[in-house]
């Protein structure tokens, strides 16, 4: 961070996905093109939605950038593109051929967290950085705080853009009239589970978590090698998409200084539930997610569903080949019976550095290629993405049957789910630092050294003088 801010910035962020394997479209058409993009483990991971502000107000600070002009440039134009994953370079080409004027270079570099976020810093720094770059939504905050994103709102087709996108991505990317990126894609919740073994016990898909809990305890009783799910360690993320469901705030502001509330009594109820879980060894605390050891252990019949985000579909259909034709997927249990609430895991957005010269152009190409029909239906094939934009979830390639889920239109219930998305949800400026720390609590907790309570609870520590660290206020 630059020390100019470390008097007292503040931001207050909604929306954040920072996991975020690819989505594939429909599965006969798709499935050659799929190329997962695994985030490590640990990094910032997931989806959240609010508004976002960011004030710095030290002696030396600067103030965030203003929107300023947006005007087109002189001659043609030259634009350099950092993209991680696949297929791009079709949505890039098709661009550049219509565009003869707005060239844009495309340049494939390792996922944000694997070392792209660490170069874009030092690029803002050098004024080398690229004109535009993939920013997931928690974390930019992170860019905010140095000033590092240009503010859109004055470029052209921005003013009514929000109306593009799912209405909560919005939020996401803008702040107070202002326009830090463009939605990609998202990472709505629903449950994937094994309809021919819950057919067979006679159980419907479960509604509520009373219902969940309630399934594993049959069906561990029916046979003791069956567990309801996996509990991964390796992706607090996931986890915090769960307490975002239930309405867990894990950060907000008081005046000027921000609130940390990781162990909220939303999230502790989130926490004792998988706790009780994991004390009856009804779920898997072994298995890790996205590994041959869990690809297996769906393959074999041991592990039974799975909660997870749109993207997870091809997930388990590549892992699990065996499998075809035996799962379904349902919406997200809920906590109060026929509410209609979600949380989200994964997604990005598509930025224009602060250093760019041209945003204009920069501004121009990213709303094309996140709402444009043609743009949006290439990244859907070959990148593999759930679309943020509202015309992409009518995308053709999503409309059918998929049939590794037994024909079923799955696709349908993600277009639901991406709209029920709670949209009262806050990112802090560390969240690095708060998923190690709650990484940490929770493989301490599938151990048996402690409970995803207290693995909260000592997040919530942790995150305080992760904060203060960086010279920004918090309130007690």
């Amino acid at each position: 961070m630059q020390d100019d801010h470390n008097e007292c910035a503040f931001i207050h962020i909604a929306l954040s996905v920072t996991r975020c394997p690819p989505l594939a479209a429909k599965d006969e058409i798709l499935k050659s093109h799929l190329h997962v993009h695994r985030r490590r483990a640990t990094a910032i991971a997931l989806l959240a939605v609010a508004t976002f502000a960011l004030t710095a107000c030290s002696a030396g600070s600067t103030s965030t950038p203003s929107a300023g002009t947006c005007v087109p440039s002189t001659g043609k134009v030259n634009l350099t593109f950092w993209n991680w994953g696949t297929g791009m370079d079709k949505a890039v080409d098709l661009w550049n051929q219509e565009n003869p004027d707005i060239q844009v270079e495309l340049k494939t570099v390792p996922n944000g967290n694997a070392g792209t976020y660490q170069n874009l810093f030092n690029g803002l720094k050098a004024k080398t950085a690229p004109d535009i770059a993939p920013i997931e939504y928690d974390t930019i905050p992170s860019f905010r705080l140095v000033d590092g994103l240009k503010d859109l709102s004055q470029c052209e087709g921005m003013a009514d853009a929000s109306s593009k996108f799912v209405d909560w991505t919005w939020s996401q990317v803008s702040s107070g009239g202002a326009v830090y990126g463009v939605p990609q894609d998202i990472g709505p919740l629903a449950l994937y589970y094994r309809k021919d073994i819950f057919d067979k016990y006679g159980l419907a898909a479960p509604k509520t978590w009373q219902e969940y809990y309630d399934d594993a305890v049959m069906l561990k009783a029916a046979n003791p090698e069956y567990e309801i799910t996996h509990f991964s360690q390796t992706d607090p993320n996931w986890f915090t998409g769960l307490l975002w469901q239930n309405g867990a705030k894990l950060f907000g502001t008081e005046g000027d200084k921000w609130k940390v509330t990781v162990d909220s009594a939303e999230a502790k109820k989130v926490a004792d539930y998988w706790q009780k879980m994991i004390d009856q060894k009804l779920v898997s605390t072994d298995l890790q997610g996205f590994s041959e050891a869990l690809n297996k252990a769906w393959d074999t019949d041991k592990v039974l569903t799975w909660v997870s985000a749109a993207w997870g579909w091809s997930t388990i259909r590549d892992g699990a080949p065996d499998t075809t034709g035996k799962w379904a997927v349902a919406p997200i249990p809920q906590w109060t019976a026929g509410g209609t609430v979600n949380g989200n895991w994964g997604g990005s957005s598509s930025a224009v550095m602060a250093t760019s010269t041209h945003p204009y152009e920069a501004a121009k190409f990213i709303l094309w290629l996140n709402s444009d029909p043609k743009a949006v239906s290439i990244l859907i094939k070959e990148s593999g993405i759930y679309p943020a934009s509202k015309a992409g979830a009518d995308d053709p390639q999503l409309a059918g049957g998929v049939d590794f889920y037994g024909g079923q239109k799955i696709f349908d219930t993600f277009k639901t789910a991406g709209a029920q998305v709670n949209t009262d949800f806050s990112w802090g400026p560390t969240m690095t630092d708060t998923y190690r720390f709650m990484a940490d609590g929770i493989a301490k907790a599938l151990a048996g050294g402690g409970t995803l309570g207290e693995a909260l609870a000592d997040t919530q520590t942790k995150t305080i003088a992760s904060i203060e660290a960086q010279g920004l206020q918090v309130a007690k």
